[in-house]
């Protein structure tokens, strides 16, 4: 089954507000397009299919005092009529979306070609429903409202062993749910117990509100889902469907929600966002004469605002720096006495931060006495581009490593005479390559290499992945490319005693700044 794109995808659900009438059903399909074009939002719009002769018990089809039931059968329309609205949204450039209550309801779905199905929270337990619904050979949602995390656990699991593409949606199954009832913070929950899955949330709220949704898109959900109708002199609607009016206000509050929460990556600041900053930034003035090829210490200088233009500002100072001309008092320290070659402790403080902040993304916890080495085939100014960070957990008989590699990071050919290792992503992509076969490992892959196989890999976006061999020995690694093979070890691997001390040293001001001069 091809993969299906949930991003970005809100579910308008016509449920039985057609009210039994095809004509005003049409009406409904026509308003949400326009509602959704306007806004330029993939939307599809989703119907409600149930089998009456056999959903419901022969001896209480006549009976008025069971809810739903007569309702459901006062507004049943033909699969005839469902295929022409159906026409009407793919003719509209919305996808087609169907909820089935029983399995003649999924064979329906499938003659008319609808291209998502979407299992209600009163049928995400239903076991004959959801296999029938695992073999229609078409994308799932799931909504969720009132399951145990067991229960999303189990419907999860049944999907990814099926290779079904599916979402789940964080949902309350009140009508109309209260403001205390919303649960919000189920979509991060959701979003961190299922990575890789995408999660949305169907809403039942007051449908005038417009907050939620903008709390549910800050909070992760990437789909959304809304019951619709028109109100007419004939026909009523419920407390929890919108109004076209009411979507098109909706529809402008999730936009502003994207526009205010902006990208999942950290971009740099604004031309706007660094004037303003620089405005209330101190800059490095001489407070005492100084003289050409003097050492400056703090003595020398006082960090005063306002910063001005070539001056040297508070960041770059504490590294020895030394006067680049005479300085009269009240002078400011021009900025290119910063020193612009970057020190082995400072590339390596830096290259200790980002490994943690990898291991902190993946929720991974490293012991600061961990044995630790920063593995650089090409010296450390090129670690960015080949090298790995490793953490010896343990090295007996058997052995035990984690490997952390930086986004677009490579490790190049190499092989082990006497090591058997196999390796299992954690966390992220990695593309290994064994004597020139590459495979793409998914988070919880394993791949084993033998003694003698060359293996190199490399990452796009950053990876962690766990090693377990039988035992290291130092003298046991052969490279490919002679300009490393003839390295010594200590000159392609610096070993860390503290990563804790070191993360914390490039922000400390040396030494030779806090002594007498």
């Amino acid at each position: 089954m091809q993969a299906f794109d949930f991003e970005g995808l809100f579910v308008f659900d016509l449920a039985n507000n057609h009210q039994g009438d095809l004509k005003h059903g049409l009406a409904i399909i026509d308003h949400i397009a326009k509602a959704a074009h306007k806004h330029r939002v993939r939307a599809g719009l989703k119907f409600q299919f149930r089998h009456l002769d056999t959903l419901i018990h022969p001896d209480y089809k006549n009976r008025n005092d069971v809810k739903h039931i007569p309702r459901f059968i006062s507004t049943r329309l033909s699969l005839d009529d469902y295929a022409k609205m159906t026409q009407v949204v793919r003719d509209a450039g919305m996808t087609t979306i169907c909820t089935p209550f029983d399995e003649t309801s999924v064979d329906h779905l499938l003659d008319l070609d609808i291209q998502v199905i979407k299992i209600a929270s009163c049928s995400a337990s239903d076991r004959p429903l959801v296999e029938r619904v695992a073999r229609a050979n078409r994308p799932v949602i799931v909504s969720t409202a009132g399951l145990a995390l067991s229960q999303i656990d189990r419907l999860v699991s049944y999907f990814q062993h099926r290779n079904v593409p599916f979402g789940i949606m964080h949902c309350v199954a009140m009508y109309p749910t209260p403001n205390d009832k919303l649960s919000l913070n189920q979509i991060r929950l959701l979003r961190s117990r299922y990575p890789g899955v995408p999660i949305g949330w169907s809403t039942h709220e007051d449908p005038a509100a417009t907050e939620p949704v903008q709390i549910a898109y800050a909070l992760g959900a990437r789909m959304f889902e809304r019951h619709v109708g028109l109100p007419t002199e004939q026909y009523q609607l419920n407390s929890y469907s919108s109004t076209p009016e009411q979507i098109d206000h909706w529809l402008n509050a999730y936009k502003r929600a994207v526009q205010a929460c902006g990208g999942d990556y950290r971009a740099p600041g604004c031309s706007e966002e660094r004037l303003s900053l620089k405005s209330l930034m101190r800059g490095v003035w001489a407070k005492t004469p100084i003289q050409k090829g003097q050492v400056i210490f703090t003595d020398n200088v006082q960090f005063a605002m306002p910063l001005q233009d070539h001056q040297l500002d508070a960041s770059h100072w504490g590294r020895g720096l030394t006067a680049n001309r005479d300085y009269a008092p009240g002078e400011p320290i021009d900025s290119t006495i910063a020193q612009t070659d970057t020190s082995k402790q400072e590339l390596l403080s830096r290259i200790v931060l980002q490994t943690r902040a990898m291991l902190n993304d993946a929720k991974l916890s490293v012991s600061p006495k961990s044995k630790i080495e920063v593995s650089h085939h090409y010296g450390l100014e090129r670690f960015r581009e080949f090298g790995c960070v490793i953490v010896d957990c343990i090295n007996r008989s058997y052995c035990k490593k984690l490997i952390i590699q930086l986004p677009r990071q490579k490790h190049p050919y190499h092989h082990h005479q006497k090591k058997e290792e196999s390796f299992q992503l954690l966390h992220g992509d990695l593309e290994i390559e064994l004597d020139g076969h590459r495979s793409k490992l998914q988070p919880g892959d394993i791949i084993t290499v033998s003694p003698g196989v060359w293996h190199k890999f490399h990452t796009l976006d950053g990876a962690i992945f766990e090693e377990v061999s039988t035992t290291h020995f130092n003298n046991d690694s052969y490279y490919e490319d002679a300009a490393i093979a003839t390295l010594s070890r200590d000159k392609r691997k610096t070993k860390i005693d503290n990563w804790e001390t070191l993360a914390t040293s490039s922000f400390q001001v040396s030494r030779r700044t806090k002594g007498k001069r």
